[in-house]
């Protein structure tokens, strides 16, 4: 079957009858689909609000502050090649977070954010400086004790231990990190 080719005059008696034919302005009969947004960690982030909660509530009595000593946390099952390298300075240190001049609170929600940061990341390996408590009121490590309450807490804290001395000693730490 061949298509039919209409003649010149059919192709004028067409447009004079549509000449004065204009698209309609109609509204799409169909709504474009709303994006979605994006995912958001909710229970995550009620997790981290307890943790910061409780946090607060926990004060730290002078008794129980360490004037000197060595910090040491490790989790369960951690290979114990891997502490011995992160208590002799081996790891690569990937960041670091100094809380020196920080009140308690201040200093508390520096770390939250820091270890966020560092989770987004993916950094594996950190310093944080608490101090060795010379400039605070009573002369003790005052934020010591705290940051090692505050990271006990935190599942993504697999160890930590004083640092070497000439990376601040009992005035830091070195912090490892899970994956991702």
């Amino acid at each position: 079957m061949s298509k039919k080719v209409p003649s010149k005059e059919e192709q004028d008696l067409f447009r004079e009858a549509v000449q004065d034919v204009r698209p309609l302005q109609a509204e799409p009969r169909h709504k474009p689909p709303r994006r979605k947004p994006s995912p958001r960690p909710r229970q995550r982030e009620l997790d981290e609000a307890a943790v910061l909660a409780e946090m607060l509530c926990d004060p730290v009595h002078p008794e129980e502050l360490e004037t000197g000593e060595e910090l040491l946390f490790i989790r369960d099952g951690l290979q114990h090649k891997l502490v011995k390298k992160l208590r002799r300075g081996e790891l690569a240190i990937e960041a670091e977070l100094d809380l020196h001049g920080l009140f308690r609170e201040e200093a508390r929600e520096a770390v939250v954010g820091f270890l966020t940061e560092c989770r987004q990341n993916r950094v594996r390996c950190v310093r944080i400086i608490h101090g060795k408590g010379h400039g605070s009121q009573q002369k003790r490590p005052v934020l010591k004790q705290c940051v090692n309450h505050w990271l006990q807490q935190r599942d993504e804290v697999l160890a930590f231990c004083s640092a070497r001395p000439v990376d601040g000693g009992t005035g830091a730490i070195y912090l490892l990190l899970k994956r991702g």
